[in-house]
């Protein structure tokens, strides 16, 4: 059991670091991946270490990016420095983009006459980095919503009434920055950039030249020609290839912590290939 993409309260998931470290104490490899935020790194590290894992264990990040004119593009670092300068400076600059974010989407739904404050939203956050998911834990207190999905659905997600976007970095600026904390740049689930398997192939390849390290070919919702599709795609180009199951715990309770693989060497392998070519303090 493997699962290189997993969330925590140190961002929009609801288990915190030293929980998944328990729950997870038995897989063969996995990542806390937080939205935006290393906060948790340190702590799960550390609560692997306590309960003796035998696995690889590793600190990362996932990033919302410019998606360059196909669909949602999120990147992995894998195996990052949660301390390296470069990227504590750039956080600060996503940080401010979303918190700047928040404050209108707040704003836009007081004035559609759903009262929301940021103190109501921050109660639900477990660190600094305040999401959409706790938005809509609010409007599901306040009876504006019966669910996450709900709330995502009709208010604040990308096609809703409130929804305001943010900054996002490009695609060389994220790779960049990933590999001067010394970590493996993986594309995350890239069945919401697109689902022509020619696009990928040519959106990888030029991602490829930019310095991509691999792509989450195995992604727990994706559906069932995807990953076959994907794991071509991506082992034609040369690219190393991750399984994720993009865990939240109760923010999205239908995905399961873990993912089972028929063969872990074939995920595994390439991946410490890719961090040891970027100088991972951590293997």
């Amino acid at each position: 059991m493997i699962d290189l993409h997993v969330h925590s309260t140190a961002s929009d998931g609801t288990c915190s670091p030293e929980e998944l470290a328990e729950l997870g104490r038995s897989f063969t490899v996995m990542a806390l991946t937080d939205h935006d935020s290393t906060d948790g790194c340190a702590r799960f590290i550390d609560a692997c270490r306590r309960l003796k894992v035998e696995g690889l264990r590793l600190p990362g990040i996932e990033l919302s990016v410019n998606p360059g004119g196909y669909g949602q593009f999120h990147m992995l670092g894998l195996g990052i420095d949660p301390d390296a300068p470069a990227l504590t400076e750039f956080l600060k600059r996503i940080r401010t983009g979303r918190e700047e974010r928040n404050v209108l989407m707040v704003e836009r739904l007081t004035s559609l006459g759903m009262p929301v404050t940021m103190d109501e939203v921050r109660r639900y956050a477990g660190s600094e980095i305040v999401a959409r998911p706790h938005i809509a834990r609010v409007l599901i207190e306040k009876g504006f919503a019966k669910s996450v999905k709900d709330a995502f659905d009709r208010f604040i997600g990308p096609k809703a009434v409130a929804y305001v976007s943010r900054y996002r970095p490009t695609q060389a600026e994220a790779i960049d920055v990933i590999h001067a904390a010394h970590g493996a740049a993986v594309m995350a689930h890239p069945r919401f950039w697109t689902s022509d398997a020619g696009l990928l192939a040519d959106g990888l390849a030029r991602l490829k030249d930019l310095g991509l390290d691999g792509v989450e070919a195995v992604y727990q919702a994706n559906l069932p020609l995807e990953t076959p599709m994907h794991l071509r795609v991506a082992r034609s180009l040369g690219l190393a290839v991750t399984a994720g199951s993009d865990f939240h715990g109760a923010n999205k309770n239908a995905i399961t912590l873990g993912m089972d693989v028929e063969d872990e060497r074939d995920f595994i392998t390439p991946l410490l290939d890719a961090l040891a070519k970027r100088g991972c303090k951590v293997i």
